[in-house]
This record gives structure tokens, C-alpha cells and sequence, in this order.
């Protein structure tokens, strides 16, 4: 599956959740992560997520892709996806 992963954590955990993402995910932008994952790799990102943030202060997104999506990039990309492929 394609997953998109995005956050609004408090400064002092961003660091960590960025840190442990860019671990399984292609960093797009701030606090925007994407890639494709096994069902595995995906239980063990949302795991180790729900110990990183402080749910009652913090925001994760998931959205969950059957394949990696049509992109269309208005501006400059942060991080092209070129770059890792």
C-alpha cells in the first residue's frame, strides 16, 4: 500500500517523529511523509508513532493508497522523489 503521513506534533517531538519516519518514508516536505509499505511495515510505523506523540496534545494523518498517486508539484519541490529512485 501507498501511505501519506502527516503531522502536527509539539517542537519537542518533532525531531523524534521526523527522525523515526524518514526511517520507512520518503521525507516530501515539513512534516509530509510517503512511500509504498508492506501491511507489516505499516503496523510497525503506526506503533511506533502512538510512542513518540502525545496523543492528547498531538496530530498524525494517515491516508492510506492503493498505489502511489499522480503528484503535480506547483512551486519548488523540497525533496523531489527522483532523488531516491
Amino acid at each position: 500500500m501507498y501511505v501519506v503521513i502527516v503531522y502536527d506534533v509539539s517542537v519537542e517531538r518533532v525531531n523524534g517523529v521526523k527522525k523515526f519516519l524518514r526511517q520507512h518514508l520518503h521525507w516530501v516536505q515539513n512534516s509530509v511523509f510517503e512511500g509504498e509499505v508492506t501491511q507489516a511495515e505499516f503496523e510497525r510505523i503506526k506503533a511506533g508513532l502512538r510512542e513518540l506523540v502525545n496523543e492528547d496534545e498531538d496530530s498524525v494523518v494517515i491516508y492510506k493508497l492503493r498505489s502511489q498517486p499522480l503528484r503535480e508539484v506547483i512551486g519548488m519541490e523540497k525533496n523531489p522523489m527522483e532523488d531516491i529512485m
